[in-house]
């Protein structure tokens, strides 16, 4: 009996010790496979967007301006659903009400480790050198201008080019002749738009007025809607903001106007993202278009860049009409008519192929009218 006993003892002691040797000899063998497969490389992306983060900082006009910051934190919270990451484990940002807090929020997302962080707006191009210059070997993006860093990917666009054909369609649609737009900052950027859409217009009609007033900020709805009245009031019908939050206030008058004669036909040309649900109101929508400005791809392309080991870091980005980067909504089909549309398009193969150069400068600007 004892030596049976001891028989079976050694018998389930040496086959756990052979399921113990096959367990791990299986173990050895998946993992050899997945180092060549197909497996090991989807295991990897996951790791790696686990492990891979973006913040962005947003300017004074706040994340949800339903313009600029919106349209980039839409491309944010896309990328963060591309990879299954959630907020604040993979992507976040951080809001800002003035100047002030652009390098403490900055800072900030550098200390919570973020791989890569974005600066939303041209504002903060000196906290991003700053930031950028402290932290070599992190990761910073800034939207519409440029830093020059090795550690920084600087995202244009040919605002320009979509604001001209804005300036077209609103000179197609007006019935006063006289036109208006509003900036945010006197700046070279804003001139950009401002310089785009008023060649569009006189490139339809060389005698059609514009009238050009700066809010002074990106932030006071208050501002944009007086300056928008004064507009109204001296009978410009369609007006085209580069204002960002300031904006807001230009759709609040001409909703205002609109809802008092519902006959009146007054417009408001929108800017970064489609701007259509802003402009509704009532059976009427006051947007007669908007100029699209893909700062939601931008973003995801730089993360995605990032993400995979290759970003730009140094490089200057351009999106424009050619690429899709830049555009003009189509949304409002019955103020944005088919003949509105078909001259638009026209003048964007001329820009695409290069038969017009679209002016950028108050100077540029000025050599184009003259040779109009």
């Amino acid at each position: 009996m004892l030596k049976n006993r001891k028989f079976i003892l050694l018998f389930a002691l040496l086959l756990s010790l052979g399921l113990v040797l096959a367990a791990c000899g299986g173990g050895d063998e998946k993992s050899s496979g997945n180092s060549e497969g197909e497996g090991s490389s989807e295991g990897s992306s996951e790791e790696d967007s686990a492990d891979y983060t973006v913040g962005m900082v947003t300017d004074e006009g706040g994340v949800d301006d339903k313009s600029f910051n919106q349209s980039a934190w839409e491309g944010l919270q896309a990328w963060g659903e591309e990879h299954d990451l959630s907020k604040a484990d993979g992507f976040d940002y951080a809001q800002s009400e003035d100047e002030s807090d652009y390098l403490p929020n900055m800072t900030r997302l550098v200390r919570n480790d973020y791989d890569l962080v974005f600066g939303i707006g041209f504002l903060l191009e000196d906290a991003i050198a700053e930031i950028a210059e402290q932290n070599p070997e992190k990761d910073f993006a800034i939207v519409d201008t440029v830093v020059d860093a090795p550690n920084v990917a600087s995202i244009t666009f040919a605002e320009h080019e979509g604001s001209f054909l804005t300036g077209v369609a609103a000179a197609m649609k007006t019935n006063t002749d006289k036109l208006g737009f509003i900036g945010g900052v006197d700046s070279a950027l804003i001139n950009k738009f401002e310089a785009g859409f008023v060649a569009g217009a006189k490139s339809v009609n060389p005698d059609i007025e514009v009238d050009i007033q700066y809010v002074g900020n990106f932030s006071s709805a208050a501002d944009g809607k007086l300056i928008a009245t004064r507009m109204y009031n001296d009978g410009a019908d369609v007006i085209y903001h580069s204002a960002g939050a300031a904006g807001n206030g230009v759709f609040a008058q001409a909703k205002d106007l609109k809802q008092k004669d519902p006959d009146r036909e007054i417009y408001v040309i929108g800017v970064d993202r489609d701007q259509y649900e802003e402009g509704a109101i009532g059976d009427h929508n006051v947007t007669l278009t908007s100029m699209v400005k893909r700062v939601d791809t931008s973003v995801i392309e730089v993360s995605n860049q990032g993400l995979n080991g290759e970003f730009p870091g140094g490089e200057v980005l351009v999106f424009g009409l050619e690429d899709e980067g830049i555009g003009i909504a189509e949304t409002n089909e019955e103020a944005y008519t088919e003949e509105i549309a078909t001259a638009v398009n026209e003048w964007k193969e001329k820009i695409i192929n290069g038969d017009v150069e679209i002016p950028k400068t108050h100077d540029e600007l000025k050599a184009f009218e003259e040779a109009l």
